[in-house]
């Protein structure tokens, strides 16, 4: 045989048995995730946003074997927290923490510097909370239907007190306001405890907040809960009715937590994510922890949390257009 051709066929022997043996390595994919994953909130520490998000954090690092951070960067219409995630690589490793305060800040902001429908890629709903009506229990309001009675009957003498303006109790009771066409003053507070003392005090007749903001005063008998604002009864708030219940047909509030990903994040990262969170969002002791702060433990699918957050965009632009709400 000529050398050369011996030497050639050796060496093309020699080359596609390196393929052999270093193909499948060279094309082996490491599973996601590899490294801690982050997960950053709109919101300060305490919350029940951070507490449940940290709740579902240390269960994903147990399934994961990789620790799951929780960072919070709190600061106006969830800019600095949305910018933190946007800017990232599309790796999967560091995700956000959508509510419907990121759609509330779509509707309430003449722009913002993001788009979340946009922007994200949606993973899965985290959790859902309903706003409660409530009222100082010696009250002669014995239901929400008393107190739309009385409101339209005594046009601009009753009040309604919420937490800042353009936040989800505020939007919350705004609605509320137009779908019953009541005249009643809704008077802006700068926390749920000022809120509670002003209705122990009667300068404002009824609450608009979320469940936790009133618990203690309703476990001491100070304050009774009329209504909740889901459109179904809440299991966590067994024997109170909802506000549809007490005729106002079509009402629906529901304050939820999700996880989005920066747009272009590998959809099999995305599976992954979505599948661990569906197992951990159905142990009992998640459930359990969620319902202590009000949260009823829910996983989706993408379709269905995005569905939400664009459902959520357009009807709080509608709520600001008819309240008057100056957008920032």
């Amino acid at each position: 045989m000529n050398k050369g051709i011996f030497r050639t066929t050796r060496r093309c022997a020699v080359l596609a048995v390196a393929a052999l043996i270093l193909g499948p390595l060279s094309g082996a994919k490491a599973a996601w995730p590899e490294k801690p994953i982050k997960i950053v909130l709109p919101f300060g520490a305490g919350g029940v946003a951070d507490v449940t998000a940290r709740i579902m954090a240390d269960k994903l690092g147990q399934k994961f074997g990789q620790r799951v951070v929780i960072e919070n960067m709190p600061g106006p219409g969830g800019i600095n927290a949305a910018r933190a995630v946007i800017t990232a690589p599309p790796d999967g490793y560091t995700m956000a923490l959508v509510t419907n305060g990121t759609a509330i800040s779509v509707a309430a902001f003449k722009s913002l510097p993001f788009d979340p429908v946009k922007d994200f890629e949606p993973v899965s709903m985290v959790g859902t909370f309903d706003l409660v009506f409530a009222v100082n229990s010696e009250s002669e309001y014995k239901t929400l239907g008393d107190f739309i009675k009385a409101a339209k009957a005594q046009p601009g003498k009753l009040n309604i007190g919420t937490i800042a303006v353009g936040g989800t109790q505020n939007l919350g009771a705004e609605l509320f306001k137009a779908m019953a066409d009541l005249k009643v003053q809704i008077v802006p507070y700068k926390n749920s405890p000022d809120i509670v003392v002003a209705l122990l005090r009667n300068d404002v007749q009824m609450q608009v907040d979320f469940p936790p903001a009133v618990q203690g005063q309703v476990n001491d008998g100070k304050i009774r809960v009329l209504a909740t604002s889901s459109p179904q009864p809440s299991p966590l708030l067994k024997g109170i009715s909802t506000v549809d219940q007490a005729g106002v047909k079509g009402f629906e509030v529901i304050s939820w937590n999700a996880i989005g990903v920066p747009k272009g994040t590998p959809k099999e990262v995305i599976t992954t994510m979505n599948k661990a969170m569906h197992e951990v969002l159905a142990m009992p002791d998640v459930k359990e922890q969620f319902a202590k702060v009000g949260v009823l433990a829910h996983a989706s699918s993408p379709d269905e949390m995005m569905s939400r957050l664009t459902g959520d965009i357009k009807k709080w632009n509608a709520v600001i257009d008819k309240a008057g709400i100056e957008r920032k």
